[in-house]
């Protein structure tokens, strides 16, 4: 930025960095695809419409395909949380600009790919967008709880949903005696209703409605970015003048391997539990912010 006499301007610019050696949840959620029916005025099919969960799954993924520095994202309904590991340094952990940078590409995927998957529905003002917060947790523990609280949401949620929807679709009844008859009961008791009045064994409904959508970067194949020898040790000159720290450099380049390896992963996508251990366990770079 060019020297001029108006730049004591920047001084009522937010100091907004997130703490260092936190994981970073940003979390995008749609406005208005409820309370302003949006949902409605494009016709998504209740209680879930693929079509419209695979939208935001194929978002997530261009998200983390623009950014290789997210390691994983989790996504139900019309929220999705994107993670950065610890060691994370985009733009020196500047909150406004990472937060920023993930809904504004989000929200630009989501409409560019809307024909792909609802080619029937032509979008028109008021478009969809998405606010986002951003969260930072301490711990890779702390981090799965949040996780797990995602995922019980949609579960949760889910299990109303599909209940209230059947009563409404099926049953005949208006949404004011769906949600009347619903309210305080428990999960064995929405089980029960959808088994003994529409034969719906819940527990057979598809993952992706009841655990949601984890998108996630896997090794497999991807060869290791080759760390090159300087023979130049810490300390001496390298011929120009210069001073050679090789703990600096070699740091350096281990970090702008790790870059290369997450561009070179590929992407998954997954509806599994990421309540218990199993999931990750078995991919263990998740949690300790080294690509494997």
């Amino acid at each position: 930025m060019a020297n001029s006499k108006y730049e004591h301007v920047k001084v009522y610019e937010k100091q907004d960095i997130l703490l260092p050696s936190t994981y970073i949840v940003i979390r995008i959620d749609g406005r208005g695809f409820h309370k302003y029916r949006l949902s409605q005025k494009y016709e998504f099919i209740k209680p879930n419409d693929r079509y419209a969960l695979d939208l935001m799954n194929a978002a997530a993924r261009a998200v983390m395909e623009d950014l290789p520095d997210v390691s994983m994202a989790y996504g139900l309904s019309d929220e999705f949380s994107f993670v950065f590991g610890p060691s994370c340094d985009l733009f020196e952990r500047r909150e406004s600009k990472i937060l920023s940078t993930v809904v504004s590409t989000f929200t630009a995927y989501y409409v560019y790919l809307w024909s792909t998957y609802l080619p029937n529905a032509v979008l028109s003002p008021p478009l969809p967008s998405f606010d986002a917060r951003a969260v930072i947790y301490p711990s890779a523990r702390l981090l799965r709880d949040y996780l797990s609280w995602r995922q019980v949401d949609c579960h949760i949620n889910n299990l109303y949903n599909t209940t209230f929807w059947a009563m409404v679709q099926q049953g005949g009844m208006s949404n004011t005696e769906a949600e009347a008859e619903l309210k305080g009961t428990l999960a064995a008791d929405k089980n029960e209703i959808l088994f003994s009045r529409f034969g719906v064994n819940y527990n057979s409904e598809p993952e992706v409605f009841k655990k949601g959508t984890i998108v996630y970067r896997r090794y497999d194949d991807v060869k290791k970015p080759r760390v090159k020898q300087s023979s130049v040790m810490a300390g001496e000159d390298d011929g120009e003048g210069n001073s050679y720290d090789a703990i600096g450099s070699r740091a350096q380049e281990e970090k702008e391997n790790e870059r290369k390896l997450r561009t070179r992963a590929k992407i998954a996508t997954e509806h599994v539990d990421l309540i218990n251990d199993d999931f990750w366990l078995t991919r263990p770079w998740l949690l300790n912010d080294k690509p494997r």
